[in-house]
């Protein structure tokens, strides 16, 4: 029975509680605000969505992570998996732990929820071709949606015949063996001591037998002895007869760890330095496809095609690259090599061929020069109807590694992928997706495509799938026209996923950071990922977390006085600040730009007391250029901390009244504890029955944050300017669209009763070149803007 759920938008936050889907936001901001750049997306729609949460008696979930859809080359596609195992590295799963009420103790993956339906007794024949055409849509969307890790990365192998001898083929025999052949080959065993070509004999036969008689053959106790013998025997074997008794250990699918493939593997080191590449390499993918991690055995594979690196063919070096991407390794000694024999074979390749090679590099963390992923990128921009979609998002994951912008691919991609979007696999869409995300390339027409389709596949996503999904749409700045559905649907994902970000902590930060940009704050996670335990889990991850839960946590305390969860503490808060600012000395501050906008600032104003290079707002990780002014106009000089201003402002003979020693002592007495304690208050018991912080004028002391430490006392009639001294990297590719992050920044800064002014890059770096009295011009003018002004006055 379905339980239908109606989500709806609420003015701020609230909680996300195990049936409520949506993240309730934050005042409604200003679609004009948003949209008045070029390429800026169309107002979304404000109707609430209707979710349908099937639970029916008998819910199970496989592990059957997402594929590739069919691309135009009319093979199956599928996606890569972080999770796969690799040549070089043991297998770590995902975490095992469940949600009773939605999962069974199956794979935390990407996971596909297979319903079962009891047949009714008395059934039409009408009802019966309905039931039959459910089964069959919902096989067909499973279908499309599983992907082999093994398998999927080896497409590229079918396209030349050169490969046969290069790789091992794991699909089924060709002829198979009647099952009662495999009784005789066992009793043979048995009867007498067989030489090593009646051996390797055994072992192709028993690999030909049907996949069930197969399965049966690891626990019977004559099947163990014939690995007995093999192992005890293992050097009379040629290395031609050694090779093909490994192959067909494929098919009788032995467990990694067999002792058979312990000896197997010692042997082929002791003679890898007497086989030919071709043997080597052939090796190298049965290991694969047994998932057995070889990390000796492809040392020497990667030095011996270092020594013979002109001999390599072109299947050669495609098939080297897929066992580098396997394995996670990447020799140094070779990235050169590497480099020049892809210029070498650029235009020969296969596309499906230059995704295997993007993805050999991709998965093995191998770097690549701007220039041959230039090139590249310029032949795929070229070709892209005729490649399929699994190999052009190898191609995208190794052009989103090296950051490098490449317009005339991004352009064709936007006009080819948006049709592939509903046939693409959840993983190939969140490639796909990323990939705009990290290049800073907004294209409506994509985002919106994914949008649309991702509702109804949003329960094949990974928590890492769901996280990269949030924080793209977060990171261009996009809510699409269905964003209650969308967003609806991916935070009810995260919560299913409660248990994987126990092991992956760093998916969680990442979906907040996404929703806090569109200032959507989920109540329940938020708690959940400020908690002790969580931020324990943090602190053990190989990723640098301190800034992200930085950034959420004090964006929580700015835009969500009623939260009522768990908090960053003061030390925390303290020790994050001194970290980002201690960064922001060394890589911010002294730029040229925003160095030169102080000077001419100081020069303009009177001094150094009146302007502070700082930033207001250390959680979003840039500098504002901080000015005072009275509603007259009058520069109001603040800035203590240079030596010269600490001296001026020392002289300047304040006058104690007990109005000001009152402010003072009251300033004084509140401790952050303090501080963050009132900001538990709701806003309408401060004072402030609107519910927002006053704007332009005079703050309140109970309106005081944490987030804006040590900014001294807001007088009546003062108006605080933030100068944002922007670059290119604050603004999508070739646009004048903000970035989530600082669109953040300038919605909290506003919230903080600053008025906030822009010095855009596409203003202020050309002017650098400029003559200084035009650039104090300039700078007067936004200074000094009569409507700015007049709004504070």
């Amino acid at each position: 029975m379905a339980t239908v759920l109606m989500c709806r938008r609420l003015p701020r936050l609230g909680g996300v509680t195990a049936l409520s889907t949506t993240a309730k936001r934050g005042s409604s901001r200003s679609k004009k605000e948003k949209r008045d750049e070029p390429g800026a997306a169309k107002p979304g729609t404000e109707a609430g969505a209707t979710i349908q949460l099937l639970k029916p008696q008998d819910y199970r979930v496989l592990y059957n992570p997402a594929a590739y859809a069919k691309g135009r080359a009319g093979s199956q596609q599928h996606g890569d998996r972080d999770s796969s195992q690799a040549l070089g590295d043991t297998f770590t799963g995902p975490g095992t732990a469940q949600d009773p009420q939605t999962f069974s103790p199956a794979s935390s993956q990407a996971l596909s929820p297979v319903r079962s339906r009891p047949k009714p007794k008395s059934s039409t024949l009408l009802e019966q071709t309905i039931l039959a055409t459910l089964y069959k849509e919902e096989a067909e969307k499973l279908k499309r949606e599983m992907h082999d890790s093994k398998e999927d990365p080896r497409m590229f192998q079918k396209g030349r015949p050169e490969y046969r001898s290069l790789s091992c083929d794991s699909a089924e025999p060709a002829q198979t063996l009647p099952a009662e052949e495999g009784d005789s080959i066992l009793q043979s065993v048995a009867g007498c001591e067989d030489g090593p070509g009646i051996l390797r004999d055994y072992f192709l036969g028993l690999s030909r037998l049907p996949a069930e008689r197969r399965a049966a053959l690891l626990p019977d106790p004559r099947f163990g002895a014939l690995c007995h013998r093999a192992v005890t025997a293992i050097r009379l074997f040629s290395t031609p007869d050694l090779i093909q008794i490994l192959k067909a250990c494929v098919p009788l699918a032995l467990p990694a760890s067999h002792p058979l493939l312990d000896a197997c593997e010692a042997e082929f080191c002791r003679r890898a330095w007497d086989m030919g590449l071709e043997q080597l390499l052939l090796v190298a993918d049965c290991w694969r496809c047994l998932e057995r991690s070889v990390p000796s055995y492809l040392g020497i594979l990667f030095s011996y095609a270092n020594l013979h690196w002109q001999e390599l063919t072109l299947p050669q070096f495609v098939q080297l690259l897929y066992i580098v991407g396997e394995g996670r390794r990447s020799p140094a000694d070779l990235a050169r090599k590497v480099e020049s024999t892809i210029l070498k074979h650029l235009d020969a390749f296969s596309l499906e061929e230059l995704g295997a090679v993007c993805l050999g590099l991709f998965k093995s963390l191998s770097g690549i020069s701007e220039h041959v992923m230039r090139r590249i990128a310029d032949r795929v921009s070229l070709q892209m109807e005729d490649m399929s979609t699994y190999a052009l998002v190898n191609v995208l994951k190794m052009l989103r590694y090296t950051r490098m912008d490449h317009p005339p691919l991004m352009r064709e991609l936007g006009r080819v992928i948006p049709a592939r979007i509903p046939a693409t696999n959840i993983q190939g869409i969140m490639h796909i997706t990323l990939t705009y995300s990290a290049l800073h390339f907004f294209d409506e027409d994509v985002l919106a495509a994914v949008a649309t389709s991702l509702p109804s596949k949003v329960s094949y996503c990974r928590s890492k799938d769901a996280a990269k999904f949030l924080w793209s749409f977060g990171c261009l700045d996009y809510e699409p026209p269905n964003e209650e559905e969308f967003y609806s649907s991916l935070i009810k994902q995260l919560h299913a996923k409660l248990h994987e970000f126990r092991k992956f902590p760093e998916h969680l930060l990442t979906a907040l950071l996404g929703l806090a940009f569109v200032k959507r704050f989920p109540e329940e996670l938020i708690d959940f990922a400020l908690r002790e335990e969580f931020l324990q889990r943090t602190r053990g991850s190989k990723y640098e977390l301190n800034k992200d839960l930085f950034t959420l946590g004090k964006s929580v305390e700015i835009e969500c006085p009623t939260y009522q969860g768990k908090r960053l503490t003061p030390q925390l808060c303290q020790e994050f600040t001194e970290m980002v600012s201690s960064f922001a000395e060394r890589e911010i501050y002294t730029r040229s730009e925003i160095v030169e906008a102080t000077s001419l600032l100081e020069s303009m104003l009177g001094g150094p007391e009146y302007v502070k290079n700082h930033m207001i707002l250390p959680h979003t990780r840039s500098s504002d250029l901080e000015v005072r002014l009275a509603t007259d106009g009058r520069p109001i000089p603040f800035n203590s901390e240079d030596p010269v201003a600490a001296k001026k402002l020392k002289g300047m003979g304040v006058s104690l009244t007990d109005d000001l020693m009152s402010q003072l002592i009251q300033g004084r007495a509140q401790s952050p504890t303090e501080v963050g304690n009132e900001a538990r208050i709701p806003r309408q018991e401060r004072g402030d029955r609107t519910g927002a912080p006053c704007l332009g004028g005079t703050i309140s002391a109970g309106a005081t944050s944490q987030a804006e430490p040590q900014a001294g006392l807001w007088q009546p009639g003062e108006v605080r300017l933030a100068l944002q001294v922007s670059n290119r990297n604050h603004f999508c590719y070739g646009s004048r669209r903000l970035l989530g992050l600082h669109c953040l920044k300038r919605r909290q800064l506003r919230l903080l009763g600053y008025e906030v002014v822009e010095i855009p890059f596409w203003e202020w770096f050309p002017l650098l070149k400029r003559t200084r009295s035009e650039k104090l011009s300039y700078l007067h003018y936004k200074v000094f803007c009569p409507a700015l002004l007049a709004k504070a006055a």
